[in-house]
């Protein structure tokens, strides 16, 4: 409590009444006319000796001082905004004063009676100025040469400040700063105001809060956390008064500018402690105990802005999104305000798992000093809630303001709209979106047709506004190493990223409607401009960024349930309002087809071009490899999470292609979506999901998408063995299943999994494993018949030891 306080407090610790009439006062408003008029302009003139003299006691000065309205405009304060991740810790901040303000329950007593002490030892018994303590700290300060004790009341100096926020221009802060009788007269016509209108304890506050205490810290909390690492409430009688010695000269005693200026805050410091002493507010012995301590500094850096968090990606898609999007203020100048001067807590979807696994698996394939870069995003299906946004490079400047470099103000993994850049060409990705339009017009999983060696889309294309768009002078290829031509169906097609079979499944489907498909799913490029509707839209020739592409395969995991990305959860205001923040979800396409989709995308992992790079859990993904290898992609789900990984070079895709390149230092001869995207999705996936059971996706309607006729296609190739008996839901009978499935595990190599079957040598192959799965977890033993039945098809991997 402090000295002079009433006592009396509300529960957010501010007195319940002003403070008793009957303590003496050697001011009081009363007393302001006649000889107190004098006496005011009197110490006015001492205050002020260069602009003293006769003319302080003319008509237009007392004028002045009756005339100036007692009520001053008190605007917010500027407060920090800070960006929390999704358990509420914090990782980025905002601010144009770094405050924020505490009331008087979360200030140390201590403090309070320090700030008393050396700026205005008879606070709690003027009215807003006194007049015998002006006249003694003047005479103290010229005796000692320099400054000791505070000339103005701690009331005058609130009113000060609160003149200085007020200033829209330096003009109008040179204003408040002027050395001028008109400007004291006023400060002490405002002062009086203040104390007819608040409690001493809450001017006491107020200016505690709007100090400047150096080192770029406004505010007594942030300059507890800035000097000594602590809180206004934990400050230790020490830490207090050095804290109030440094209000008076804080650019002077600034601690972070070097010995010297360290060396002057100890001076006031224990300056402080013996003002303490000598007033009885602290007894001598304790006051010469923290006197032979230390400073103790804490020096913690609070630095504002995304070049300083600890997710800078992430936080620069949050910023563009409150200045940018009009949900946040009707005007760019009024979003930026709120952020940087509204003291809001927004608390963001940023999961600090999934950020750190991002962040780890690209630093582990792509190097900051490559000129290749990787960027991934991470959206949780079914609520679009970005959880991870990160890229090989460091955010920020780079020396010299060089171009190359490991650094980048670009954020790689989002659209201009969120500060990226015009992202990369999102290639066979897109044949997702042929693949959900040919499956909604009642394609089945084995139908297909043949494909030459090449193909020229010389007739049957025409964009959603009619116009034909067929390009008679373009030959298309399959890419290397992504399928080739013959026989395809819609999954093998697909398996394989068969250039020409998906070339020609568009032109029968639709162009318009793939395009359309894509737009549902919130399909846009990352330059914002409308989107290319040409014959090789489904080959990817638009270019994404990982935000939008994780966003739209979501969408596959939440079954066709499409969300729009989203970064925030909930805003709170300074006064405790608080706004969540809800997903923007629409029905894209049928959860029907999702299923099936996913069914067809599930084998890229088993039979395709991901072979091999499971994660342990069902997942559903597709390749991207362009002509010309100019970017790779690999995007990915479960229904759980979705990820989608670009690479491309940084100075440009079309004139530096992925070919013959060293990248994390390791040589490529040539980059695909399965060589290099792909494994950073695998291993960002495995440690993002570490911790959450595995979920499987719904089987689909084998009735509705299963079979269909592809003339020349090999039975082994087919979704569903013709031969095998059928039942009425389009699955085997359980036994021949069970049968099926232990023929086709056993048989096949072990690298298909990557696990070992751990059979010995010379045993027989058809012995079933040593562990098996009960209802109650693994249990040793040769039970066939407790085998816990697979999700169809039969192909998918089935782990051994302490997986499944």
């Amino acid at each position: 409590m402090t000295s002079g306080s009433d006592g009396r407090r509300t529960p957010g610790g501010q007195s319940t009444q002003r403070r008793p009439r009957e303590r003496p006062m050697l001011v009081s408003v009363a007393a302001l006319g006649g000889a107190g008029v004098v006496g005011g302009l009197l110490v006015a003139a001492v205050a002020l000796p260069a602009v003293g003299g006769a003319g302080i006691l003319t008509r237009t000065a007392a004028h002045d001082f009756f005339e100036v309205p007692t009520m001053l405009r008190e605007a917010p304060l500027p407060e920090r905004s800070r960006l929390l991740d999704k358990d509420g810790k914090q990782f980025a901040q905002f601010y144009v004063q770094n405050r924020q303000s505490v009331d008087i329950s979360k200030i140390a007593p201590i403090m309070l009676k320090a700030m008393v002490a050396i700026e205005d030892a008879r606070f709690y018994e003027h009215a807003g100025l006194d007049l015998k303590g002006t006249l003694r700290a003047i005479i103290t300060n010229t005796k000692a040469g320099t400054i000791r004790q505070g000339g103005s009341s701690l009331t005058q100096q609130l009113v000060k400040n609160i003149l200085l926020q007020n200033a829209r221009s330096e003009g109008e802060r040179d204003l408040a700063r002027a050395p001028s009788i008109r400007r004291k007269l006023q400060e002490l016509r405002y002062a009086m105001g203040l104390e007819k209108k608040y409690t001493k304890d809450q001017i006491l506050v107020r200016y505690l809060n709007i100090a400047y205490f150096g080192g770029g810290a406004f505010g007594v909390q942030a300059a507890a956390q800035r000097f000594f690492g602590t809180s206004a409430a934990a400050l230790t009688t020490a830490q207090a008064a050095a804290l109030a010695g440094a209000v008076r000269t804080p650019y002077y005693t600034d601690p972070t500018l070097g010995p010297e200026h360290q060396k002057r805050l100890r001076e006031r410091r224990d300056l402080v402690l013996d003002r303490m002493a000598q007033l009885g507010m602290l007894p001598q012995v304790r006051a010469d105990a923290a006197k032979a301590a230390p400073l103790a500094l804490n020096l913690r850096p609070e630095p504002g802005g995304c070049s300083e968090s600890d997710y800078p990606y992430f936080c620069l898609y949050v910023q563009k999104e409150i200045t940018s999007n009009r949900v946040f203020g009707q005007t760019r100048a009024g979003r930026e305000r709120r952020l940087y001067r509204d003291g809001l807590v927004i608390r963001t979807t940023l999961d600090p798992t999934a950020q750190r696994a991002a962040e780890r698996a690209i630093a582990a394939h792509v190097h900051p000093k490559d000129e290749e870069v990787a960027a991934e995003a991470m959206v949780e299906p079914g609520t679009g809630r970005i959880r991870a946004l990160a890229a090989s490079k460091l955010y920020g400047v780079n020396p010299g303001d060089r171009n190359d470099g490991p650094r980048t103000t670009y954020n790689l993994a989002a659209d201009t709209a969120h500060g990226g850049g015009l992202g990369f060409q999102a290639g066979s990705t897109f044949k997702a979106f042929t693949l959900a339009t040919a499956l909604t017009k009642g394609w089945r999983f084995d139908q297909g047709f043949d494909t030459p060696g090449s193909f020229v889309p010389s007739s049957g294309y025409r964009d959603c506004s009619g116009k034909k768009v067929n390009a008679p002078g373009t030959v298309i290829h399959n890419a290397s190493g992504e399928g080739k031509g013959g026989p395809h169906s819609l999954s093998t097609g697909t398996w394989q990223s068969v250039n020409i079979f998906y070339m020609m499944l568009e032109r029968d489907v639709g162009l318009c409607d793939v395009v359309r498909t894509a737009r549902s799913l919130g399909i846009t490029r990352a330059d914002g401009l409308p989107l290319k509707e040409v014959p090789t839209f489904t080959l990817g020739v638009n270019e994404m960024d990982p935000v939008t592409v994780a966003s739209a395969f979501a969408a596959f995991g939440a079954r066709g349930r499409y969300c729009r990305p989203l970064a925030i959860l909930e805003i709170s205001e300074r006064r405790g309002q608080r706004t969540a923040i809800a997903p923007s979800c629409t029905d894209a396409i049928e959860p029907e087809v999702a299923d099936a989709v996913n069914h067809i995308l599930s084998g890229v992992f088993t039979r395709g071009t991901m072979k091999g790079q499971g994660i342990g859990r069902a997942a559903a993904g597709k390749t991207g490899t362009n002509n010309g290898y100019t970017s790779a992609w690999f995007a990915g789900y479960t229904p759980d999470l979705a990820a989608a990984v670009s690479l491309g070079d940084i100075r440009g895709a079309y004139k530096y292609p992925l070919t013959n390149v060293e990248i994390g230092g390791r040589y490529y001869g040539s980059v695909q979506g399965a060589s290099l995207p792909g494994p950073i999705w695998v291993r960002s996936m495995e440690e993002a999901l570490r911790y959450l059971p595995a979920t499987s996706f719904t089987p689909p309607d084998m009735q509705r998408f299963g079979g269909g006729t592809t003339p020349g296609l090999k039975i082994e190739d087919q979704m569903v063995d013709p031969r095998l008996e059928v039942g009425e839901e389009g699955r085997e009978p359980r036994e021949g299943r069970r049968e099926r499935r232990l023929r086709h595990h056993w048989n096949r190599p072990v690298d298909d999994f990557g696990w070992d079957p751990f059979w010995p040598e010379g045993e027989d192959r058809w012995a079933p494993p040593r562990r098996h799965r009960t209802g109650e977890g693994w249990e040793p033993g040769p039970r066939m018949e407790r085998w816990v039945e697979d999700p169809w098809p039969p192909h998918r991997p089935v782990r051994h030891r302490d997986g499944w």
